[in-house]
């Protein structure tokens, strides 16, 4: 089964730090500062960021959604209420994991760490395929629907062409790029690249290929990778990434590549809420 989603909610840490520098209203700035960054309500219809994402998700056929959030995060449970009240999602079974602390950190231990614990919780799901996203990028329904067509690769992301991505480019800079081989295959995601490894990594197109964080895993093969991954020495968290070159040390032609040129409507800071309002 493929119709299955994993949705990291991820921090609201940068979008709070930002609060005070932007351009919203004292009333927008208090709401932002008390929910989850997804559940700020957006756009004319005034709906989080969670329920566009769910709706195109829905609407590429997934059928069951896991969203993974803090302990003391019960908005979600409220907003899941209202929305199943209203029937928007009905027939979509949506659970809910937690990711908790690990004994002897003071933060959350990052997106491996959230599937890991995802998995603990919900064990059936190392039996399965499933995609991962971020909480905070709003994907569109085709590109679900590319992770979701059937495939003899056990693994796919979505890699999304620079070019296409309406970022300043100091923004698009940060990016993670993509190393993909000659056969569509993922070498590696290098985070936070110099301009020379940029260049390197132009496909033969000539277009740079950066990582959303848009992931098609199968659980069994992803979850020794997630158990043994490292704890960077610097963000203390256990990364995605990492995961993934552990896992092409033993096979290097086990995660297909997905291209796709259309942007992504994001919400990091407070100033990307803008961006939202055409919804």
């Amino acid at each position: 089964m493929k119709n299955v989603i994993i949705m990291a909610g991820g921090a609201s840490s940068r979008m709070k730090r930002s609060l005070s520098q932007s351009q919203l209203s004292q009333d927008e700035r208090n709401l932002a500062e008390k929910v989850h960054k997804s559940l700020i309500p957006l756009g004319k219809s005034k709906k989080p960021l969670l329920f566009y994402l769910m709706s195109n998700a829905v609407a590429a056929g997934i059928i069951k959604i896991y969203l993974v959030t803090s302990p003391e995060n019960v908005a979600f449970k409220r907003w899941l209420e209202i929305w199943q009240k209203k029937n928007f999602f009905e027939g979509i079974k949506i659970q809910i994991a937690i990711q908790y602390l690990r004994k002897g950190y003071e933060k959350p231990l990052g997106t491996a760490d959230a599937i890991e614990q995802t998995i603990d919780q919900y064990p059936e799901l190392l039996n399965t395929t499933f995609i991962v996203c971020n909480g905070d990028n709003l994907y569109s329904k085709e590109a679900f629907q590319q992770l979701i067509k059937p495939r003899s690769a056990p693994h796919a992301l979505i890699s999304y062409a620079r070019s296409g991505l309406k970022f300043d480019d100091e923004r698009i800079k940060k990016f993670a790029v993509m190393d993909i081989n000659d056969l569509g295959y993922l070498n590696r995601i290098i985070e936070k690249p110099n301009s020379e490894t940029v260049e390197r990594c132009r496909d033969t197109s000539g277009e740079i290929r950066v990582s959303m964080n848009m992931f098609s895993f199968f659980g069994q093969k992803l979850y020794p990778y997630l158990k043994n991954c490292t704890i960077h020495p610097i963000r203390k968290e256990k990364e995605l990434p990492e995961a993934i070159r552990l896992m092409n040390k033993v096979d290097s032609n086990q995660i297909i590549c997905y291209s796709r040129k259309e942007n992504i409507l994001d919400l990091t800071s407070a100033e990307d809420i803008a961006s939202f309002n055409l919804l």
